[in-house]
């Protein structure tokens, strides 16, 4: 769903792309130029200095020149909203649903697996009429009432209201088959429905529907936790983390994770001489931050985030500069599957770096790679491998590629082929005895596109389906229709 392990081939997804694929098109790739500067990165293509972002910056013409304004980036996420049935805008979410609309909401996230799962001692996993159970289906009124909420920390949206962690296969733990995506503090929620323990919500936010643990989430009015996003003046997180000022005085808001692209509100006409939770003020940033009462409820108090702190006053330029500098933040970053191990996965990744921007992506690569909101070029059956890599080798850093399941951001071209930066569990390169070799990665790296392979008969680039282009195309960006 949202990452792909090169050697596995087993959604009906990846069979019906695979189908579509001719046999012309699994030739052998070209050799790829290997330089001496390689052998210390294990990684052929790969050399260290290619690990940084100045490497890429320095070889664009024009690395500063805007690719979008900030105009151009409200009718885009306009569009996605209008046009994409992926996301949701929940300005727009109706007050009160059927019963059968949410039920149907819920099923679409929580439906029994049709494998078999294993548990974390590698023991087949067996209690799915448990998880049945608490969804609590038959409690959902008629009609319902829509509730909303802010989140107040970091947290998970899971398959099922449940913290059990279950694998396809015994031994192999890193991939959790119920775990969905994470929410950063300040995302707004529309509630539909309570688990029979009552220790979970099932929620909408703008971008994916499951369920949360409830102490992660203050309920509030509608106006006032869908205004949270609009107030100014605000702060936008531009490194890859951040953390508030440790504060024993309001622990609700000490050590506080905010992640890329999160947006806070500043409270700018802050006394200089007043304490922000028993620490002076002038050597920070005042924020206003959600946290939950003892009753659930929504409160709103300030924190501290240091002046040293990776933030700025307001969305980044989109430049091509700034997209390499911004991906390369999370160079090295451990691989989570849905956000697991406070990380993220290749559609987390992406969606991060453009959040800095204002940019609005679909949280999973099998909506992104098909949204019709973006500057899109799509590939079918009749597209051999040069006509493909025709297309790559004109890509520019910012460019999206997806295949099935996994998605990889273009950050140039070296010797005539292409480079990407993509949060991925490992790559599978052919020796030059013709052998298949696996190598595990587990983190945002960087690689060359064309010598991946996909398996013994195909490469990376005989699997792309879809390449999106966050930038106008030729004949300038789509215009939002009525």
């Amino acid at each position: 769903m949202r990452a792909f392990l090169f050697a596995t081939a087993s959604t009906a997804f990846l069979a019906t792309m695979l189908a579509q694929v001719p046999a012309a098109a699994f030739e052998r790739p070209r050799s790829h130029p290997v330089d001496d500067g390689s052998a210390s990165t294990g990684i052929a293509g790969v050399q260290v200095r290619q690990l940084d972002p100045e490497f890429w910056v320095s070889r664009l013409p024009a690395p500063d020149r805007q690719v979008l304004d900030r105009a151009a980036i409200e009718r885009q996420n306009l569009r996605l909203f209008v046009q994409d049935d992926s996301v949701h805008d929940l300005d727009a979410f109706p007050a009160r649903l059927t019963r059968a609309e949410a039920t149907e909401r819920i099923r679409a996230i929580s439906s029994p697996p049709t494998r078999g799962l294993f548990n974390a001692e590698g023991e087949r996993f067996d209690d799915i009429d448990a998880l049945e159970s608490a969804l609590a289906l038959g409690r959902i009124p008629e009609p319902v009432v829509v509730r909303h909420g802010l989140v107040v920390r970091r947290a998970d949206m899971r398959s099922y209201p449940t913290t059990t962690r279950v694998f396809s296969s015994p031994g192999d733990t890193d991939i959790d088959r119920f775990q969905e995506t994470a929410l950063f503090p300040g995302t707004p929620l529309a509630i539909l429905h309570e688990s029979r323990d009552g220790e979970w919500w099932f929620a909408v936010s703008p971008r994916y529907g499951a369920w949360i643990r409830k102490q992660y989430v203050a309920l509030g009015g509608r106006d006032e936790v869908l205004g949270y996003r609009h107030r100014t003046p605000y702060l936008v997180v531009t490194g890859a983390t951040v953390e508030t000022v440790y504060t024993p005085e309001e622990p609700r808001v000490s050590g506080l994770q905010l992640d890329m692209g999160v947006r806070v509100p500043l409270l700018a006409d802050w006394p200089a001489d007043r304490p922000v939770n028993g620490q002076a003020a002038y050597a920070g940033h005042v924020i206003e931050l959600p946290v939950r009462d003892g009753d659930g409820r929504l409160r709103f108090v300030p924190a501290l985030l240091p002046r040293t702190r990776d933030v700025a006053a307001d969305y980044l330029p989109l430049t091509q500069a700034n997209l390499l500098r911004q991906g390369f933040k999370f160079l090295g970053e451990r691989y989570g599957w849905g956000h697991a191990y406070n990380a993220r996965d290749c559609s987390g990744f992406v969606s991060e770096v453009y959040r800095s921007f204002g940019v609005q992506l679909p949280r999973n690569t099998s909506a992104q790679g098909v949204s019709p909101a973006f500057n899109t070029v799509r590939f079918g059956e009749d597209d051999d491998r040069e006509s493909r890599l025709a297309v790559l080798r004109t890509l520019q850093p910012g460019d999206l590629v997806y295949i099935p399941g996994h998605v990889m951001m273009v950050i140039g071209q070296y010797q005539g082929a292409p480079y990407v930066i993509h949060d991925v569990t490992g790559i599978t390169l052919r020796e030059a005895d013709g052998s298949l070799r696996r190598v595990a990665l587990n983190g945002v790296s960087v690689t060359p596109l064309e010598p991946l392979q996909a398996g013994e008969d195909a490469t990376i680039v005989d699997r792309i389906y879809s390449i999106q282009k966050i930038r106008p195309s030729e004949d300038g960006a789509p215009e939002l229709r009525p």
